[in-house]
């Protein structure tokens, strides 16, 4: 979105001010006073993803690894979405995998990678496609895969109301689609994991 056709605060915290009323109750009522400020605030912290830029972050590596070509997988980082359709939270988990190719990234890189996509108006297919993408452009390892296992608000508090069911999806590239056994190995850890959690 062209910045320049950025609603500015005070037009957001209008728009909560309608919502309220719309939904019955009063924006002037000593309780909801505030709250469009708040709610505008707690808005600019979950989609803070527009502001980064995923490649940026993998920018700095290190290659002073002594010839390590192993995989390295960063397990279980939680992480809080919203989902595009209906601006309902998306909680859950991310394991991400990468075999390096001559140098690694900081593990934090990682989790805040994983982070910029979700802090977006998600769906969880694109959000783990963007993840695996921009690892394996950006490091060029030998593979990536990505993982997400996450509850959807949208239909467990609402429309079909099935709480406790999550969805997962994932994305292979490089040795991990081509390898059965490299794979295989990244599945057993994630698996091992979410037993453990």
């Amino acid at each position: 979105m062209n910045s320049d056709n950025k609603p500015t605060r005070d037009e957001v915290e209008e728009a909560v001010k309608t919502i309220i009323r719309w939904s019955g109750d009063d924006p002037a009522r000593d309780g909801l006073l505030e709250t469009p400020e708040r709610v505008t605030k707690a808005f600019e912290e979950w989609f803070r993803g527009y502001g980064e830029d995923p490649e940026a972050i993998l920018n700095k590596t290190f290659e002073e690894i002594e010839g390590y070509d192993e995989m390295i997988v960063l397990r279980g980082i939680r992480f809080e979405s919203h989902c595009e359709h209906h601006m309902a939270p998306i909680i859950g988990r991310a394991w991400v995998a990468y075999i390096p190719n001559g140098r690694v990234v900081g593990i934090s890189k990682l989790a805040r990678i994983v982070d910029a996509y979700a802090k977006r108006l998600q769906i969880q297919e694109k959000m783990t496609a963007q993840i695996a993408n921009t690892i394996q452009d950006v490091l060029q390892p030998q593979g990536v895969a990505v993982i997400l296992k996450a509850e959807h608000h949208c239909m467990t508090t609402r429309g079909v109301h099935k709480p406790g069911t999550d969805m997962v999806t994932s994305r292979m590239l490089g040795v991990f689609r081509d390898n059965p056994i490299t794979r295989q190995e990244f599945l057993a850890l994630v698996t091992e994991d979410t037993k453990t959690s």
